[in-house]
């Protein structure tokens, strides 16, 4: 049985959350939550109808973003004048009941975007996909709210079912269930978490959305577009709903904020769960102990290495991305062309839909694998591929071999692709190639410690070193941290921190406090060499 973890760190430095999902130790998917980010997918707006692009089909809307968000006709939804009349009625009418709100007639399916909106109108729209590069937001009017088992969609009259749900009495039973509590004037998806979700767990999710839609018609009547209505508070809750199954076997936190409120939401959603929330609680840096900083560092280069020393090589741009596979410089000379093809580009599969789902690339992805000639082997390495794939929450298409072995798939793109920079910018020479003796740096070390005892008048430092570094610090009986502590008269600990270059350090007080230091001002006296040692 995979052993799943999700492992979840938070830096303070940055205002970044980072949510790293493991199997049997195995990085598979990464998310980074920014708190100074906005304009997040699922965020509802009152904006403002800026203009129309009669040759696009499209208009632009304010919602206080810096760009202003794209609306397609298609983005209208079929109620777009149903929610439209909303809107004007709670200007003058705030206090009815939602359920007696009468529908309007349905917009077309195909149509003329100016036929429907016009400069200036007010409309509530939902973010579906978020800024990417100079683009701005896309939005939807066509409103939907999420809970743990059930979509929530005003004005619609469907009760549609998850495509992954494939047991008939099982999608049977969650139909009934949802026919019998569903209230007027609303449709529902029943989601693929709702797999053995009891009535009263779907009754539940179902009174909270409700609720949600009520709260949102009364922030309306007291806005004035553009304005924020509703917001995913949490993205680090809405990354858990969305994720969340039995088969975790335990969520590891190093905040004890944020490990407090998700063991609570827990509790909530799935009582059975609370056990396997858990708070990191040794001095090793959350990443450092389950081995993702590394992980990170090697999956996220523009080369990356997978089975019997082949590798492929990643080559991103804004809407299109290529993967190359190659066999790498070991090929095994009794294998025919035709095999060791096959057998490598097998064994990129699963690296591959790991790629994609790390780097959570979209838009369209073009594969060139390496020349197979026989029509099965390319028929078994899409089938192979599919099932890969299978287990990606994004959408998606993927395509058969061409005859030059080319494959294409096309992944739903609703958010930046994430970046994680591997390599390590000098912390000393600033790019100049020039840095100070490394057997100094020990020196230079305890000067930055003296300077800061005298500054801030310090009785505890924590200083976060490379290991290798800090494995010199430590080391022995009377080791240099002892020494220094001595010497300076202050509570001194030396912390490894694999993110830390070889030669960088930084510098915290008793409050977890970054401690800035002009390093201009410090200079390296090379007759003190000596004199640190006493």
């Amino acid at each position: 049985m995979i052993k799943k973890e999700l492992i979840i760190h938070n830096s303070v430095e940055k205002d970044l959350i980072t949510i790293a999902l493991l199997e049997d130790g195995s990085l598979e998917e990464i998310n980074r939550v920014d708190s100074k980010d906005g304009f997040a997918v699922g965020d509802i707006y009152l904006g403002k109808v800026r203009k129309l692009m009669g040759g696009l089909n499209a208009g632009f809307v304010s919602i206080g973003s810096e760009k202003d968000a794209f609306i397609h006709y298609l983005d209208l939804g079929l109620h777009y004048k149903s929610f439209a009349r909303l809107i004007d009625t709670l200007a003058h009418r705030p206090v009815f009941s939602f359920a007696d709100f009468p529908k309007q007639k349905e917009i077309l399916k195909v149509g003329s975007i100016s036929d429907v909106l016009a400069s200036g109108d007010t409309v509530l729209v939902q973010v579906s996909k978020e800024s990417i590069n100079t683009k701005g937001p896309r939005v939807t009017t066509d409103i939907s709210l999420t809970g743990r088992h059930i979509v929530l969609k005003p004005f619609e009259r469907r009760i549609s079912i998850s495509q992954k749900i494939k047991s008939v009495e099982e999608r049977a039973r969650l139909k009934d269930i949802v026919r019998e509590i569903v209230p007027q004037n609303y449709g529902v998806i029943i989601r693929t978490a709702s797999i053995d979700a009891s009535y009263e767990d779907i009754q539940q999710d179902l009174k909270e959305l409700v609720g949600k839609w009520q709260a949102i018609l009364e922030k309306i009547t007291t806005s004035k577009a553009p304005a924020l209505i509703a917001s995913e508070n949490n993205r680090v809750m809405t990354i858990l709903r969305d994720i969340l199954s039995d088969s975790f076997n335990s969520i590891v936190f190093d905040d004890q904020l944020l490990f407090q409120e998700v063991k609570e939401y827990i509790k909530k959603i799935s009582p059975e769960q609370e056990k396997i929330v858990k708070l990191h609680r040794t001095d090793t840096p959350i990443f450092d102990a389950y081995d993702v900083t590394r992980q990170i560092k090697g999956l996220f280069g523009k080369i990356v290495p997978f089975k019997r020393k082949s590798y492929m090589i990643i080559e991103q741009t804004e809407a299109l991305h290529v993967i190359d596979i190659n066999s790498g410089p070991k090929v095994n000379k009794a294998d025919n062309q035709e095999a060791v093809a096959f057998e490598v580009n097998c064994n990129a599969v699963e690296q591959i839909a790991r790629q994609l789902r790390l780097r959570d690339l979209g838009g369209i992805i073009v594969i060139d694998f390496i020349d197979m000639h026989k029509a099965e082997n390319r028929n078994i390495l899409l089938k192979m591929m599919l099932e890969a794939m299978s287990k990606d929450r994004a959408k998606h298409t993927i395509l058969p071999l061409t005859k030059f072995c080319l494959m294409q798939i096309t992944r739903q793109r609703v958010r930046q692709a994430t970046t994680i920079e591997n390599t390590e910018a000098c912390p000393a020479c600033k790019g100049t190639g020039a840095i100070r003796s490394s057997i100094l740096f020990d020196n230079e070390i305890e000067l930055h410690i003296a300077s800061l005892v005298e500054k801030h008048d310090l009785r505890y430092l924590l200083v976060k070193l490379h290991p290798f570094v800090a494995a010199y610090f430590n080391k022995g009986l009377l080791s240099r941290r002892l020494k220094l502590m001595w010497k300076h008269k202050i509570k001194l600990k030396i912390q490894s921190n694999e993110s830390i270059g070889y030669i960088d350090a930084k510098y915290y007080d008793k409050e977890g406090t970054l401690l800035s230091l002009d390093m201009d001002n410090i200079v390296i006296d090379n007759a003190n060499e000596d004199s640190a040692d006493e």
